[in-house]
């Protein structure tokens, strides 16, 4: 699962970077039109402004370079030399309108001819276009020199290119969105994948816990069976009492399976109220003490806490402290555990510390993912199904707590609780 998981990913990952580098492209391509429809409208009014300067026989377009007769301020206005101490309006609208169109400008202007010796713009007109909006009264410009000259400003320029790269802007458009509907399925259907494994190590899991466990009980009851047992009590006891122990590792493996479920489709209802966590404690370890009794175990309490009282849920509580100490328990060959607890103004923090395999720190932000199991080569470190951190979590977070873990491999592994004492 792991190196089909990591393959996905890489998949995912190169497609996500496929994806992003394509929209780039294609901003940059949109940015490049824009430029290129910009000098476009700029080399359209050169050729508008000459052609003017031809219909009207000014003689400054003979005697200097068209560069030098235009001058551009901003992006939306035109300054335009003029050698005539007055043009008449009228024929400059008539010529003006007219080359525009020639040259395929379609959007509004506002010319105006500014006489220098009076300071001020002798007449300005508005050259309508169909495509533009209504005439509007606005300022002109001043952004000419100390000489005779004719503005020209077109205030909806901008608006104007861009409608001319419609064709663009829609493909682009229509391009991200199939991006987005790709990613998306992509991101669906690794999603479903994941799923589908997550049940199927599921099932593989949940056979393994309990395939075990009834062919023990099978086989014992076999032995039960036998009339020749029944005159060996030394037997009938041993055998009975692994009869007892397997249905009891399954009535906690079903109870696991259905506080999860239970805990997935409602919020947890806590009943809380003022109780002593050292006594809590003591009751984890008196309900797991079949489990101590079966090995040599040390279990060291340093419950030092001096406010050890908390507003909780007993029952919850209880099992987040039993399935620590009995984590700690199932991964220690020889456990020597470590129980302490200390206080602050704020919380009460309970540590469970163990001297088992450890966990590596790869996997230490994946422990409380429910179903997930630390792989240990091929299997995984421990029966179960992945649920009990899971749900450890979200209990200690519904009563506005937190928990973490530091482990190192080979050493052993120190949960920490913290409680709010308030």
């Amino acid at each position: 699962m792991a190196l089909r998981s990591k393959t996905i990913r890489l998949a995912i990952f190169v497609s996500t970077f496929v994806i992003a580098a394509i929209i780039i492209f294609q901003l940059i391509w949109l940015r490049k039109v824009y430029y290129y429809e910009q000098k476009e409208f700029d080399h359209a009014i050169a050729k508008t402004v000459r052609g003017f300067y031809e219909d009207i026989n000014e003689p400054s377009v003979v005697t200097l370079n068209l560069n030098q007769l235009i001058s551009s301020p901003n992006e939306q206005t035109f300054v335009v030399r003029m050698n005539r101490p007055l043009l008449n309006q009228d024929s400059t609208k008539f010529f003006l309108q007219s080359e525009l169109e020639d040259e395929d400008i379609f959007t509004d202007c506002y010319a105006g001819f500014y006489n220098a010796d009076r300071e001020t713009f002798e007449f300005v007109t508005y050259l309508p276009s169909a495509t533009a909006a209504k005439n509007v009264r606005i300022a002109m410009p001043q952004g000419g020199g100390p000489y005779n000259h004719l503005t020209l400003y077109f205030p909806h320029r901008t608006k104007y290119i861009l409608s001319k790269m419609n064709f663009w802007i829609i493909s682009s458009v229509i391009l991200l969105m199939v991006l987005i509907l790709l990613g998306s399925s992509i991101y669906y259907l690794y999603r479903q994948k994941f799923l589908n494994e997550i049940q199927r190590d599921f099932v593989n899991n949940f056979t393994h816990e309990f395939k075990t466990p009834v062919s023990v009980i099978n086989l014992a009851a076999e032995v039960l069976i036998n009339p020749a047992t029944a005159e060996r009590p030394e037997k009938l006891a041993r055998y009975a009492a692994i009869v007892q122990y397997q249905g009891n590792y399954l009535q906690e493996q079903i109870e696991r399976l259905l506080r999860h479920a239970y805990s997935e489709s409602k919020l947890l209802h806590l009943e809380k109220r003022k109780l002593n966590v050292h006594e809590v404690v003591a009751e984890a370890l008196n309900n797991l003490n079949t489990l101590i009794a079966s090995k040599e175990i040390v279990i060291q309490l340093n419950l030092n806490g001096t406010d050890p009282f908390v507003t909780a849920d007993k029952g919850y509580l209880l099992i987040v402290i039993t399935n620590l100490i009995e984590n700690a328990l199932k991964y220690s060959a020889s456990p020597d555990i470590i129980v302490s607890s200390w206080s602050n103004d704020i919380n009460l923090i309970l540590s469970i510390k163990d001297n088992g395999k450890g966990i590596e720190k790869k996997y230490l932000d994946k422990i409380f993912k429910k179903f997930y199991r630390v792989p240990n080569g091929e299997e995984v470190s421990s029966r179960g199904f992945g649920l009990g951190l899971a749900f450890v979590k979200r209990i200690v977070q519904a009563h506005h707590g937190k928990i973490s873990v530091k482990s190192i491999p080979g050493s052993g592994s120190e949960f920490k609780i913290s409680l709010p004492v308030n």
